[in-house]
């Protein structure tokens, strides 16, 4: 058996490794032109955890999480307003949680990839082919490639679900932000943030700065946009939003590059993932948002679930049916808590603000802090 998958993210360098491992051929398609070194830094935990494991390559993610003592909420003026202990939102989930930049756990997932496993940097599709017994994809070097499936792991704008399920708009739902993300060099700034979240405690936007490595330092922003049209200069526009956040937002945004990472805080909604041979994994069916937390948790355990139920399957369609039926339940829940998630992520008024801060006031009580661990984790979900 041989499959094609199109995305060299998270999801789609998952399903290759499970693939893989699996007995299949895999082969890459992968449109930029290499790794991407944008991304921002998470908390990984959930379903994904588990599935890592079960992988082998929590080890290799282990060692490229940070530490984390908690989550600052940090005013204009650079005075702490509230304080979450990571410590009791990691025993909240009985331990299994990491802290690591979205490119780490990419590099960690792409060296366990067999040798085997082409990786087609800068190869777009032209055409597929979606046939009963297989299909064909047409490259754009002027070659194709057949297999047996096409995994779809391109993310919340892709490209094989816009060719074979139909026009973005049908099935996106933007949830009223926008979200940026970039890396750079600041000595001073990664000394006052380092070991912790430092998150500005702001109404309708919010930035946060994260210590890594050496004197690098990730910067995480997200503001309200009645509009899902991005725009034309995302580092003017960033600081525009945050010209008055005041503290150490304005010496980030000074270094921000021309173009950083930018995009809408949107859902993904289909009610059906696969179409012959094609299969969508990850973002490009089951985008849950930033809000909910989990989305790259998600994406590695649905890629496990896929493959474990497509090996079980008396054929590929069977198999493809049952991932739909088991793994659709599991990420509409994680939808619905990510729009739940809103209001407390992200205040739009004085009365929701301070609500957020008395529940963080509140989240150093052990039945507390494990009940918002429990509402983050959601149900807990059985990875093969």
């Amino acid at each position: 058996m041989k499959a094609i998958v199109v995305g060299a993210g998270i999801a789609g360098l998952a399903t290759a490794v499970n693939l893989a491992d699996a007995g299949w051929q895999v082969e890459i398609l992968e449109k930029s032109g290499g790794p991407r070194a944008s991304g921002y830094m998470m908390d990984f935990f959930g379903a994904g955890y588990d599935a890592a494991e079960k992988m082998g390559v929590l080890p290799a993610l282990e060692a490229r999480a940070y530490s984390v003592d908690e989550v600052s909420y940090v005013d204009s003026t650079g005075r702490t307003t509230g304080r979450l202990s990571f410590k009791r939102f990691a025993e909240a989930v009985n331990g299994r949680l990491l802290s690591i930049m979205r490119p780490d756990l990419e590099e960690a997932l792409r060296e366990s990839l067999p040798a085997s496993v082409p990786l087609r940097y800068g190869a777009t599709f032209t055409r597929i082919e979606n046939n009963a017994d297989g299909v064909r994809v047409h490259t754009s070097d002027g070659r194709f490639v057949d297999g047996d499936l096409l995994v779809g792991a391109d993310g919340i704008h892709s490209a094989v679900r816009e060719a074979l399920f139909g026009p973005e708009a049908q099935f996106i739902r933007y949830l009223g932000f926008h979200t940026a993300a970039f890396t750079f060099d600041d000595s001073e700034i990664n000394s006052q943030v380092r070991g912790r979240f430092a998150v500005s405690d702001t109404k309708d936007k919010q930035i946060g700065l994260y210590g890594l490595r050496g004197t690098r330092v990730a910067a995480f922003l997200i503001h309200r946009d009645g509009s899902p049209i991005l725009p034309a200069n995302r580092r003017e526009t960033l600081r525009r939003e945050f010209a008055d956040a005041g503290w150490l937002a304005p010496r980030a945004l000074d270094q921000a590059p021309t173009n950083p990472y930018y995009d809408v805080v949107a859902q993904v909604h289909l009610d059906r993932w696969h179409t012959g041979r094609v299969v969508l994994v990850g973002d490009a069916c089951q985008a849950v948002s930033l809000l909910a937390g989990q989305g790259s948790s998600l994406a590695i355990a649905a890629a496990r679930v896929l493959v474990a139920l497509l090996v079980h399957a008396p054929s590929i369609g069977d198999g493809l049916a049952a991932y739909q039926d088991h793994w659709m339940p599991v990420v509409r829940e994680k939808q619905e808590a990510g729009r739940r998630a809103g209001r407390w992520f992200l205040p739009s008024s004085d009365a929701d603000l301070m609500v957020r801060r008395v529940m963080t006031r509140l989240s150093r009580l052990p039945l507390v802090n494990r009940s918002i661990g429990n509402a983050l984790a959601g149900k807990a979900v059985r990875i093969p």
